[in-house]
């Protein structure tokens, strides 16, 4: 059905065409009279075309959706006292959001690597300190160069990933975390307490979300570098999930602490790329989301020293639609509890516990990239009971929840946002005012 608008255009056309080259100017009055008349139902059109834009449908009902700031490819978040927030931008930049309003970049983060967009490196995760409010220290993952740069280097294609491979990318570099102390708008006492080894030539895959563990100890996701067969090489801590002490020491406890075939700081390997992770209370145990190759995204339940089967089994296939074997009929790697094909890019996650919308309480969020959504699922047991998807029209790299219970997430883009969700009140038609 034609819109109001466009109504009005086609009077001023079917005018302009009886008229005489001559009397245009008439047709024109004619056409901003007609214009003019439908003025007022042109703007209630107007707003029901972006109401969708503002408002998402979800099993609690209506979510307003309310823009707070932009920022340029934003990738994490972190709630400090007092409902601020620390929000990181792949270019370099640590920003604190207050009161409704963006700081002037953090200074003293440490330098980042990053091509601009398309780049998977730059700065990228955020964590607090389980002591933040005695010590203000903070946790940041970010990628960084090798001090030492090859001439005349470049990267090799893979047949595997068909035509996406940047063989431009010619920056010898890997991950990195720094802790430091915020002070004010600055970090002091900067220091690294985790590389990823050996750095490489060139990809992605960096992974890099940052967990704290109710014991203290800091998880890491380490990504394979698009490389495959270190994920399965227990020398390197590439394509593994990396546990250590806040200063960057090797937990005793760790499952090849102290093995001279392995690494201390793994905790279990076979992975691709992890860029959603959450402790599950219920579970005790780490929750991570995979990103698949084409296909095969999973939802994994981490065990201490387990082997989740990464470049030998997945339940996609190569980019260039070679096949790899499923996980299934292998008890040799650990299963996923659930797979994705098409995919949703996992990207941020939590496990709701708030009072604001209770009918998600102990429901695992995740933001979807590709998919363009929040997924929301269901535990029982370890046993995935039911997923929901919250439309949200754009991509989704990070979501935690506000002291006042409702959620705020990143929107991952050039010019991205910074929004919040909350439930829209069904007695006044109008979004909930979240306390500040």
């Amino acid at each position: 059905m034609p819109t109001l608008l466009t109504r009005a255009r086609r009077i001023g056309s079917l005018r302009l065409r009886a008229q005489s080259p001559h009397n245009h100017n008439t047709a024109m009055r004619n056409a901003l009279a007609a214009l003019l008349l439908l003025a007022p139902f042109m703007a209630a059109s107007a707003d029901q075309q972006e109401a969708p834009e503002r408002v998402t449908s979800a099993s609690v009902g209506d979510l307003d959706v309310e823009t707070l700031a932009t920022l340029e490819f934003p990738w994490a978040l972190a709630v400090l006292p007092g409902n601020r927030m620390l929000i990181t931008e792949k270019p370099g930049h640590l920003r604190i959001w207050e009161a409704g309003e963006l700081s002037d970049p953090v200074k003293g983060v440490p330098d980042v690597v990053y091509r601009g967009a398309g780049d998977q490196g730059g700065l990228l995760d955020v964590a607090l300190d389980p002591d933040f409010d005695s010590n203000q220290r903070i946790y940041l993952s970010y990628v960084e160069a090798a001090e030492q740069q090859p001439s005349g280097t470049h990267d090799l294609n893979d047949a595997r990933f068909a035509t996406y491979v940047d063989t431009s990318d010619d920056i010898v570099r890997g991950g990195a975390v720094a802790r430091g102390r915020l002070d004010g708008n600055r970090l002091r006492d900067v220091e690294v307490i985790w590389r990823q080894e050996p750095k490489t030539l060139g990809r992605g895959h960096f992974g890099h979300r940052l967990t704290f563990a109710p014991d203290g100890k800091l998880f890491i996701t380490s990504g394979d570098r698009m490389r495959f067969d270190p994920a399965q090489n227990l020398n390197t801590n590439l394509g593994k999930i990396v546990r250590i002490n806040t200063d960057g020491s090797i937990p005793e406890d760790n499952p090849f602490a102290g093995k001279d075939d392995a690494r201390g700081d793994v905790w279990s390997y076979g992975h691709r790329n992890i860029l959603a992770a959450t402790m599950h209370p219920a579970l005790d145990q780490l929750l991570v989301f995979e990103m698949g190759p084409l296909g095969g995204d999973e939802v994994n339940l981490i065990e201490k020293g387990g082997n989740y089967g990464w470049p030998e089994v997945s339940n996609g296939s190569h980019y260039n639609r070679a096949t790899i074997p499923p996980h299934a009929g292998t008890d040799q790697y650990k299963q996923p509890l659930r797979t994705w094909t098409p995919v949703i890019s996992p990207s941020g996650a939590l496990v709701y516990d708030g009072t604001l919308m209770p009918e998600w309480q102990n429901s695992v969020l995740v933001g979807g990239l590709s998919s363009k959504a929040i997924v929301r699922l269901e535990m029982d047991g370890e046993r995935i009971a039911v997923e929901e998807r919250i439309d949200m029209g754009r991509r989704i790299r990070d979501l935690v929840q506000a002291p006042d219970d409702s959620l705020y997430a990143l929107v991952d883009a050039k010019e991205g946002k910074l929004i919040r969700l909350l439930p829209v009140r069904t007695d006044a038609g109008r979004p909930a005012v979240a306390p500040e």
